[in-house]
């Protein structure tokens, strides 16, 4: 048996075949975790999500901002629908859509396996948050996205105001909550984050910290795996594991065992993106 987490998909078919069969996966025997954003971008959204949910038996998916913003398309009429790319048309008009929505929308924001000792989320983690905080307000919006309201929480989930605090309620709770979980990279020492920095590390404005690089930053009892930051690549540091390496944009798509004390990563390449479109 082996535990694998995996980096963002986003849509990119093929390379996930490949690795899944470099890793010799047997699902039967195997886990994987996926880190979120398996859809978008890559072409082949609707085989992914196909793919994926196939395996729901021996995989655990949390939350990315692209599956999150789907499930807020989905939930629209039709004529906004087909304002959006191919690629997620695709899955917006496919015939069994609602059962691969209804399957994504109960996907959590935060997985962790105390005796594994991993947590994974898509993105990162506030500040001040501990591993216990984490999981408690993932708790919150999950509950929500399973519940009757879900429509209004998708609705009024997009913004970047509030800064997570703990006193918010309601729908401004739900967004700062998300916006941890699904879009941090960088922040200041407070864990207001700067949506607007997305380049590597030592690109950012002054004052701002790589979310796992906060002063102050609260102990946490888990190592951590998680995807969204292609221009970081593959970082290990602060009891992190960031696996997102870019597959969508002409990198690779990592694999990551975790169920083991040595440090192996398995890569293969991912989409063929002319070179002039690829991104760091």
């Amino acid at each position: 048996m082996a535990v694998w987490a995996i980096g963002d998909l986003q849509g990119c078919y093929g390379p996930t075949q490949r690795l899944l069969e470099k890793l010799r996966f047997d699902p039967a025997v195997d886990r994987l975790w996926f880190c979120g954003d398996l859809v978008n971008r890559g072409g082949e959204s609707l085989e992914t999500l196909r793919l994926v949910h196939s395996l729901r038996g021996s995989a655990t998916v949390v939350l990315g901002n692209h599956d999150l913003s789907l499930l807020a398309i989905g939930g629209r009429d039709e004529a906004q629908q087909r304002r959006v790319n191919p690629d997620l048309q695709r899955v917006l008009f496919a015939p069994d859509r609602d059962d691969l929505l209804e399957w994504l929308r109960g996907c959590p924001l935060v997985h962790a396996d105390r005796e594994l000792g991993w947590m994974m989320v898509h993105a990162g983690l506030a500040p001040r948050w501990t591993t216990c905080d984490a999981e408690a307000h993932a708790a919150e919006v999950h509950e929500r996205l399973r519940g009757g309201g879900y429509r209004k929480l998708l609705r009024h989930m997009y913004g970047d105001k509030p800064a997570w605090s703990p006193g918010l309620r309601g729908v401004d709770r739900d967004r700062a909550i998300i916006n941890v979980f699904t879009r941090m990279r960088y922040c200041t020492p407070r864990g207001r984050i700067a949506f607007e920095e997305k380049g590597a590390p030592g690109t950012q404005a002054a004052g701002l910290y790589p979310w796992y690089e906060v002063p102050g930053r609260a102990e946490r009892d888990l190592k951590l795996v998680c995807g969204h930051w292609s221009t970081l690549g593959l970082f290990i540091g602060h009891g992190v594991h960031a696996i997102d390496t870019g597959a969508v944009w002409g990198g690779r798509l990592t694999a990551l065992q975790l169920d083991t004390d040595e440090l192996r990563v398995v890569q293969v390449p991912g989409r063929d993106v002319p070179e002039g479109e690829r991104r760091g």
